[in-house]
């Protein structure tokens, strides 16, 4: 799937993806400031998120409860190598069985099993994204 999306139609968009997820592992690519977390917030809340959703930015990883699972929300943008991801228990998010969000999965395709969506973000204007969904 292909769409234009902006802040005023996210929600909407989100609850239409979110019904189209067959994998519980997503991957969200897109430079920073693309809009990721803003779309996962998004989605959490299309899943039925019950807790408050930030950016893991500074903490890594962030759970989330969602209306009957745990979900997991991960940015590893401040990972400078590999080694650092079984430091924080990263397999372990992958194998909970809840949804795991990952922003910079670049790092860590190793550890990425094939079931699993990617979700590209890009800018086509201040107020606009591109987000193409596989």
């Amino acid at each position: 799937m292909v769409k234009e999306v902006t802040l005023k139609n996210i929600d909407a968009f989100a609850q239409e993806l979110a019904g189209l997820f067959l994998h519980k592992i997503v991957l969200l690519e897109g430079d920073l400031g693309a809009g990721k977390t803003t779309l996962v917030k998004a989605i959490f809340n299309a899943l039925g998120a019950t807790d408050a959703v930030s950016s893991p930015t500074f903490g890594i990883a962030n759970e989330v409860q969602l209306a009957s699972e745990k979900a997991y929300h991960l940015d590893l943008y401040r990972i400078e190598n590999s080694d650092e991801l079984p430091q924080f228990g990263f397999e372990e998010y992958l194998y909970t069985g809840g949804f795991c969000f990952i922003e910079w999965p670049e790092i860590a395709m190793a550890y990425i099993p094939e079931s699993h969506h990617t979700i590209r973000i890009e800018t086509i204007d201040a107020n606009t994204r591109k987000i193409i969904f596989t």
